[in-house]
């Protein structure tokens, strides 16, 4: 059984929770190149420019997330609410280190993300996904079971959008979900 402590930072509301010996915080602009490298290194994630990482994290720190188990990062969210969809949550970027895939690390930082505060007014969660990705499709399919609810998939950008060979983004869309407790 894995022990389980919460932090509330009463300055900024942020929350940080230790699950095991994995700890689950806000993002700061500083761990964006941590981001950018973590991604370089796990080889399997789309790596962006290092600047948007480090902008992610300084413009929606509020909701994005990182989770570290003896000050190493094993994962994080990269998370916003897009303008004109106050109801919705779009995860830009999810990363989860080899050391601790398939245990639920994923599946704790969305529902870490759902119990925001800045998500307080979030029913939707969604994201794009490409066909090939299917650790993705599963745990956004995982994360709608698991919240009771349903996920739709939708197509979203063809792979005529991009301007470099890409595969097409299919829209996932969880929810309606409830505001959780982590």
């Amino acid at each position: 059984m894995s022990k389980t402590a919460t932090t509330i930072d009463s300055k900024d509301n942020n929350v940080s929770e230790q699950t095991g010996d994995i700890i689950y915080r806000a993002a700061t602009a500083a761990d964006g190149g941590v981001m950018w490298r973590f991604v370089a290194e796990a080889g399997v994630l789309e790596q962006n420019p290092s600047y948007a990482y480090i902008l992610m994290c300084q413009h929606f720190g509020d909701t994005c997330l990182v989770a570290e188990r003896d000050g190493e990062m094993v994962g994080f969210v990269l998370a916003y609410i897009p303008p004109r969809q106050e109801d919705t949550i779009f995860v830009w970027q999810v990363g989860v280190s080899k050391k601790v895939r398939g245990k639920g690390v994923g599946m704790r930082l969305l529902r870490h993300l759902m119990a925001l505060p800045a998500c307080r007014n979030v029913r939707y969660l969604e994201a794009s996904v490409t066909p090939s990705n299917k650790p993705s499709q599963n745990l956004f399919r995982g994360f709608a079971k698991r919240s009771g609810t349903q996920c739709r998939k939708m197509p979203f950008f063809p792979s005529e959008f991009f301007p470099e060979p890409h595969e097409s983004e299919h829209l996932y869309r969880v929810g309606p979900i409830e505001w959780p407790e982590a």
